[in-house]
């Protein structure tokens, strides 16, 4: 296959030997399994050596939080604009979607959002919303969508002109509906296809299924396509076909986009056997679609330069 040229909106970079990421300090092994080989700093430049390891030219990339220390999620925003204005780093990355929790009182958190957008390359937020009924996928612990003063806060995203990454789990799905259509004019990305974890049975199939067609008749709604190593460690292109193709109609090609989830995902598998496995699920797609797909539904959405 040729030179695979793709703008990544879904990247993570760190540096734990001068910053702290709580999750990496854990003890035992969660649903994604052993992290040890990614335990290490993962900046642009091994981002890009990835990338041209194998035969795949990132145009351009969005960095979503990576769980930073929550103490102080502003740090994180700060050192990654220093990396996008490094020189050698190729501007990257271009968009940064900050960490933020809706939760506290909302003099700090509009205080929070006011400090993220003092860099220029912010663009969204992300707070993970992942509750589980088993423990091993339990993210958070709490139905923060429930939560009046989550709700209230999520609002100020709109005065700030952010969007809001969605990660979450399928039954969480038509409560976050409800939160898509009470604010039509922020942007809304769902992560990693939805996270179907509980793809053993049919009614986690329909669960998954009927929530993206929910999702998808909000016009402010997108998805992305990612992370299906997390899911099943050891998939192959015909694993994930299913899931690909189902999200791309319920969403249309105009709505969803391919990512990596580099470096999580590279505990499954090289960077290019993801990109060329997305190449391979649709290769029926018109030269508009594929474009959209790999490139230019990322640079719409994420509202890069």
């Amino acid at each position: 296959m040729s030179e695979l040229q793709v703008v990544d909106p879904h990247i993570h970079l760190w540096e734990i030997s001068t910053h702290r990421y709580p999750w990496m300090e854990a003890e035992g092994e969660g649903y994604t399994g052993d992290i040890s080989p990614i335990r290490r700093d993962y900046v642009v430049t091994d981002l890009l050596a990835d990338a041209a390891a194998a035969g795949v030219v990132i145009l351009d990339a969005v960095h979503i939080d990576a769980n930073h220390d929550p103490a102080d999620p502003v740090e994180e925003t700060r050192w990654l604009q220093s990396l996008a204005d490094a020189p050698g780093n190729h501007r990257l990355p271009g968009a940064i979607v900050a960490a933020a929790d809706f939760s506290q009182p909302t003099a700090e958190v509009e205080k929070l959002l006011a400090a993220h957008c003092q860099y220029r390359n912010v663009r969204g937020i992300r707070q993970i919303l992942n509750v589980h009924r088993n423990p091993r996928f339990d993210y958070v612990g709490r139905h923060f969508m429930r939560e009046p003063l989550w709700r209230s806060n999520f609002g100020l995203l709109s005065k700030y002109r952010l969007s809001f990454d969605l990660q979450l789990y399928p039954d969480q799905m038509p409560e976050a509906v409800e939160l898509a259509r009470q604010y039509p004019d922020i942007s809304f990305i769902i992560n990693h296809a939805g996270m179907l974890v509980d793809r053993g049975s049919v009614a986690g199939w329909r669960a998954w299924r009927d929530g993206l067609a929910q999702l998808a008749t909000c016009a402010n709604v997108q998805i992305k396509l990612s992370g299906f190593g997390m899911i099943d460690h050891g998939w192959t292109t015909e694993s994930i076909r299913p899931y690909i193709l189902q999200a791309i109609d319920s969403f249309g090609a105009e709505r969803a986009m391919f990512a990596s989830n580099f470096p999580v995902d590279r505990l499954y598998s090289d960077y290019g056997t993801v990109w060329r496995a997305y190449a391979d699920c649709v290769a029926d797609a018109s030269a508009a679609e594929h474009a959209a797909l790999f490139r230019d539904n990322a640079r719409r959405i994420y509202r890069l330069e």
